[in-house]
């Protein structure tokens, strides 16, 4: 019997289009937000697929000419902002559509965001309310079309991007560079390959954990990650073994967009530690987290053990307690061949000083259910190129 795939229509935390084949509704999209010369922000391995360029066809047809920029990273940089705020003015454009990745959807905020600033990018990280330096009248409206189901930029408020200068990611945020629009589309998925898609669905589950065991009164967070983390064990391993599942697909892209509205508690360790690596190494950002899951899951267990008894509850998992969860977490590492040490990732003993320094001041780290610090950072990154648990 053919099952029906969910197709809804949402409002939290934005207007959410959810169904297989509504990609079709692009151009309606626009023209609800007033966009009418839309830049399509993707990156180079997608541009010259056909989801874009028969996008691109479609809004010609629409007679919404639209406008390529596709000089994205996996980790995007600075400069690829840059360049892209040079094409949205050269173009004329007055609107974004961000279809990707994480880092094609973050490039494109990022750019709808500057496109009429006068200080530049860094000026605005997230740190306390630098936000507010900006001018947000000139912040051109976002449709976002994600195409993997892990980071959930889509449903974010911010972009992330590498300070070349310094090698260190950095989080630009404001309210509105939330999109006005998401078109979750998992026939747009369906394509992906099965590493990529445990990789960026590991992300989403980081985002979920994280979110539930960071510090902080926000009930809401939790049961929005909780429910996130049931549909990821249900439904990521059936997306793995079956890219064509669209079930699957619709459920993981529900659970990627519940990570990003879950982590505005705050996220930890995890994306710490990360984060360095991956502006340093390029590492992909969901395999890292991965990675790294156990180690800091391990260095916080004095502080999350029982509410990880609800979780390991809440999942059926075998003998609810910390370590059903995480012996859950390997068991998937394990199915989908992530590596279980970070050496793996390349990363050079004789920097790791550094990455810890890195690391602390990372403002993920700020909400970590236990305090760190750059020495609690050196032994999390020592046992994670060890294995040791």
């Amino acid at each position: 019997m053919t099952k029906i795939t969910p197709n809804s229509n949402w409002s939290y935390p934005t207007a959410i289009r959810m169904g297989a084949g509504r990609i079709s509704e692009l151009a309606e999209a626009c023209q609800t937000l007033g966009i009418t010369r839309p830049l399509l922000v993707t990156d180079t391995g997608l541009a010259g697929l056909p989801m874009v360029t028969d996008t691109l066809a479609a809004n010609d047809a629409a007679r919404l000419p639209t406008g390529l920029f596709s000089e994205v990273q996996p980790n995007p940089l600075g400069s690829n902002v840059d360049a892209g705020v040079q094409a949205f003015s050269k173009g004329n454009h007055n609107g974004v559509i961000a279809l990707g990745g994480g880092s094609a959807m973050d490039v494109g905020k990022l750019i709808a965001f500057m496109a009429g600033q006068t200080r530049p990018l860094w000026d605005f990280e997230d740190i306390g309310d630098l936000w507010r330096r900006a001018n947000a009248d000139t912040i051109a409206p976002i449709i976002a079309v994600p195409t993997t189901s892990g980071t959930g930029s889509e449903v974010g408020r911010a972009g992330v991007a590498t300070h070349e200068g310094t090698r260190t990611k950095k989080v630009i945020f404001h309210p509105c560079m939330m999109p006005g629009i998401v078109i979750c589309d998992p026939a747009l998925v369906a394509g992906l390959p099965a590493h990529l898609t445990a990789w960026t669905g590991m992300d989403a589950l980081v985002h979920c954990l994280e979110a539930y065991c960071a510090t902080g009164y926000h009930p809401i967070a939790n049961g929005v990650a909780l429910e996130g983390l049931r549909l990821i064990r249900h439904w990521l391993p059936r997306a793995v073994e079956d890219g064509a599942d669209l079930e699957a697909r619709t459920h993981m892209m529900t659970a990627a967009a519940m990570g990003a509205t879950a982590f505005q508690k705050g996220l930890g360790a995890i994306h710490s530690l990360s984060h360095p690596v991956g502006a340093i190494y390029d590492t992909h950002h969901g395999l890292t987290n991965a990675v790294f899951t156990p180690y800091v899951l391990m260095f916080n267990q004095s502080a999350i053990q029982d509410r990880m008894a609800d979780l390991a509850r809440y999942l059926n998992l075998p003998r609810p307690s910390f370590h059903a969860v995480i012996d859950w977490t390997l068991a998937l590492r394990e199915q989908f061949e992530i590596p279980h040490t970070a050496a793996t990732l390349n990363i050079e003993a004789d920097r790791l000083d550094d990455l810890a320094a890195m690391a602390a001041a990372d403002p993920t780290a700020s909400s970590n259910p236990v305090p760190v610090n750059a020495k609690a950072m050196l032994h999390m990154y020592e046992a994670a190129m060890a294995g040791v648990l």
